[in-house]
């Protein structure tokens, strides 16, 4: 019933491991790791689990690994796709809870749980459509500059106790309905890194609902890399001003309208 795509780049077997035991689930009939560099220690870790599939990859990037994996996926009759980053786990019985949640709910397409720290601590991953300011700008202003505007875009107003149709998931884990990629297409693999999770979840959202639900929750060891690497910085900038071209940087009718809704809905002030 459900697949999962898993894309490494030299990732750490003791990583791997901790997420690959979340995913002991019945439901989850295969594995994909798409390995954009070519380990042959993760390679050789990956036969010890008979659902798990190696696919070697040149280094094409975050949706294009995905997508890899994906085209497999829709020659088969399964239901759901998990796109999941590597530094994720949680208990296995999730996955039976969010397929309950989507059976329930037809017109839902993608859905994102509770996301915490290790922790404990809340990751804000369900977001506004950004701004120029929200994803490149800010990184150069001060804090107390764009402290409420990130509060707005994160939507930390919120309790994030109740469901929420919101048109960005943070990519670290999306669970799709995987016919909707028929409609809606694949990841855009223009996008080396980072703004593919908005680019796909924004054309879901045209189509389908794309639910952050608290129902259940996951843990998430996020990196920041782009925080701590200038290579990573200089990668991030350069993929949000393609993100940009295409979508619009000041003429965004899509984001000014969904973004209005959702505050709307959500009673901000």
């Amino acid at each position: 019933m459900i697949t999962v795509s898993i894309v490494t780049y030299k990732t750490k077997l003791e990583e791997l491991e901790k997420c690959l035991n979340s995913l002991k689930s019945p439901l989850i009939s295969r594995i994909y790791i798409v390995d954009n560099s070519k380990m042959k220690e993760i390679a050789d870790f990956c036969q010890q689990y008979s659902n798990v599939i190696y696919i070697a990859s040149d280094n094409v990037g975050y949706g294009a690994g995905h997508n890899q994996a994906i085209h497999l996926v829709l020659k088969t009759d399964e239901k759901y796709h998990l796109v999941l980053n590597s530094d994720v786990y949680f208990e296995s019985s999730i996955m039976n809870e969010l397929a309950v949640y989507m059976d329930a709910h037809k017109d839902v397409a993608q859905v994102q749980p509770n996301v915490i720290y290790p922790n404990g601590t809340m990751q804000y991953t369900c977001r506004l459509l950004p701004t120029p300011i929200n994803l490149i700008f800010r990184r150069f202003l001060p804090r107390w500059l764009v402290e409420k505007t990130d509060d707005r875009y994160l939507l930390k107003f919120n309790d994030h106790k109740t469901e929420m149709n919101v048109p960005y998931h943070q990519g670290s884990f999306m669970f799709f309905r995987t016919a909707c990629f028929n409609m809606v297409g694949l990841f855009d693999e223009r996008f080396f890194m980072y703004p593919e999770d908005i680019d796909i979840t924004r054309r879901m959202h045209k189509y389908y609902k794309t639910m952050f639900w608290p129902g259940v929750t996951i843990v998430h060891a996020h990196r920041a890399a782009s925080y701590k690497s200038k290579k990573m910085l200089i990668i991030h900038i350069k993929n949000m001003i393609k993100y940009f071209n295409k979508w619009g940087w000041v003429f965004d009718s899509e984001r000014k309208q969904w973004n209005r809704n959702l505050l709307k809905e959500l009673h901000y002030k």
